[in-house]
């Protein structure tokens, strides 16, 4: 059984507000100088082989349900 994963992430110009209290927590834990975008990663098992047609299923999954696209970008990668 093959995986594949689905980042999201929100894109550049939206406010993270999660990402935002993540980076505060962390400058007042000792850990200054890092600066956090907080998204979501999705691994889908995938029955038989991975082909290109069964990519094309997992991105437009991604496109309408596990992604917001107009707030948000996805990557899907198959994982090795």
């Amino acid at each position: 059984m093959a995986r594949v994963i689905v980042d999201v992430m929100p894109k550049p110009e939206i406010l993270d507000p999660q990402g935002k209290a993540v980076t505060g927590a962390l400058g007042r834990l000792g850990f200054p100088g890092l600066s956090v975008r907080q998204g979501k990663r999705f691994e889908i098992e995938v029955d038989g082989d991975v082909t290109e047609d069964r990519l094309a299923e997992v991105r437009e999954a991604a496109e309408r349900l596990l992604a917001n696209t107009v707030i948000e970008n996805f990557d899907v990668r198959v994982e090795e």
